[in-house]
C-alpha cells in the first residue's frame, strides 16, 4: 500500500441509551444493542473501504472518552482485527467530546432553563439556547457548540500533521462537534452545520494535505429536515 494520501475518517457512535430531554452531551450511559450491531457494522464497512480504497490503517484509533464512543471504537477495533488488520490502541482523548455544558451537564433542557431563571445574575435563556452553535451557557465549566468544534478541529489537525506516512486514521466521537470541527477545517460552510447531521456509526471521510488543506472524501452526511430539533 503505497498510496501517500491521508485520510481522517469520522465516526459518531452508534444509538445509545440518552436520557429523555436532555442534550447529548457527556452523557455516561452504554450503547444499546441496536448501538452495538451499527458499531460492528460500521467495523465491516471501514475494512471494506482499506481495501477497496488500496490504504493502510494508523493502528490507533483515537475516541472521546465517553462511554458510547469507547465502545463503538473497541467494537470497529474488534471488526478490523477479525479481518486481519492491527489496532494496537484506542486512545481516548477528552479533546474528542461532544459540546460541553459545564456545571449543568446531563441536566434535561427544562431543568437547565429553571436553573437560570432561578438564577438572579442571569436572564431568561434565548428560544433555540441548545442548537445555536455561538450561544454558551452562562454556568462554569460551559462552551459554544463553535468551541468545541474549534477543540475537535485541533485534534484532529495534529493527529494528521503528526502521520508521516499516508493512510487511514479513525475518530470516533460526537455528531455536533465533528460537524463544527467541519466547519473550522474548511469542509462545511457555515449554513450546512444545522442543515447537516451525521448517522450513527457510518463513517464519513476528509483527506487532509499538507498546509491545512481538507476536503470531504467519502461517506454521506445526513439531511436534517427542515425545524427539526438536533439531538447531538
Amino acid at each position: 500500500m503505497g498510496d501517500a494520501r491521508h485520510i481522517a475518517t469520522l465516526v459518531r457512535h452508534g444509538e445509545y441509551h440518552q436520557r429523555a430531554g436532555a442534550p447529548s452531551a457527556r452523557q455516561p450511559y452504554a450503547l444499546t444493542d441496536t448501538g452495538l450491531s451499527q458499531a460492528r457494522a460500521c467495523g465491516d464497512e471501514l475494512a471494506e473501504a482499506l481495501w477497496s480504497q488500496d490504504v493502510a490503517l494508523n493502528p490507533v484509533i483515537h475516541c472521546s472518552r465517553q462511554l458510547r464512543a469507547w465502545q463503538t471504537a473497541s467494537q470497529i477495533a474488534d471488526r478490523l482485527r477479525a479481518h486481519g488488520h492491527i489496532v494496537a490502541e484506542i486512545r481516548e482523548s477528552s479533546d474528542l467530546a461532544e459540546r460541553g455544558l459545564g456545571s449543568a451537564a446531563n441536566l434535561t433542557v427544562a431543568e437547565i432553563e429553571q436553573v437560570i431563571a432561578a438564577d438572579p445574575r442571569h436572564a431568561a435563556l434565548p428560544a433555540g439556547w441548545k442548537s445555536d452553535s455561538y450561544y454558551t451557557l452562562p454556568l462554569e465549566g460551559a462552551e459554544s457548540l463553535m468551541q468545541a468544534g474549534q477543540r475537535v478541529a485541533n485534534i484532529l489537525r495534529d493527529v494528521m500533521q503528526a502521520r508521516k506516512t499516508g493512510g487511514m486514521t479513525i475518530f470516533v466521537g460526537h455528531g455536533a462537534s465533528f460537524r463544527h470541527a467541519a466547519y473550522h477545517l474548511g469542509v462545511l460552510q457555515r449554513a450546512q452545520v444545522a442543515q447537516l447531521s451525521m448517522f450513527h456509526a457510518r463513517p464519513l471521510q476528509f483527506c487532509y494535505s499538507p498546509h491545512d488543506n481538507w476536503s470531504h472524501f467519502a461517506g454521506d452526511w445526513k439531511v436534517r429536515p427542515e425545524k427539526q430539533e438536533p439531538l447531538d
